[in-house]
């Protein structure tokens, strides 16, 4: 395998919105892909919400990652936060996660970033055993909300 992780450009709107898709159908919603002029605005348009990062090997995708900046992490420092890690189902144990974590923590250096901060579901055991693998501890600092806008 050959695999690379690369910044995501707008050509790759259709694949990131069929990965969305999955990513829905993983956590137990509809596997439907969304639309992919909503996946384009969000990436690409004058005011872009996330930096998606694509593993590939060739041409295939075999997973993603979304980052955003976030500010003030520290002080005045920014960080890096990890909305979404997802490897598809048939590249899954095979060192994607992991070259898409190190491809995170360059986006986080090359940005100026002091950390990089996510949260990962308590019922997701092979997330958690990748970010203990990782060397990386929860924090227990924080309580996580979620309203709607």
């Amino acid at each position: 395998m050959a695999l690379t992780v690369e910044h995501a450009t707008e050509e790759d709107s259709e694949i990131i919105s069929v990965i969305l898709g999955e990513i829905e159908a993983y956590y137990g919603g509809s596997a439907d892909a969304p639309d992919v002029k909503q996946v384009r605005q969000a990436l690409f348009g004058p005011r872009q919400a996330a930096t998606v990062l694509l593993a590939r090997d060739g041409s295939q995708i075999l997973g993603l990652a979304s980052v955003s900046l976030l500010w003030p992490a520290a002080g005045a420092d920014t960080s890096l936060y990890l909305k979404e890690l997802y490897v598809r189902e048939d590249h899954r144990l095979k060192g994607v996660a992991r070259a898409l974590m190190d491809a995170v923590h360059d986006e986080a250096r090359q940005a100026g970033c002091s950390r990089v901060e996510w949260t990962a579901d308590r019922d997701n055991p092979p997330a958690l055993a990748l970010y203990a693998a990782l060397g990386v501890s929860p924090h227990d600092g924080k309580v996580f909300y979620r309203s709607q806008a």
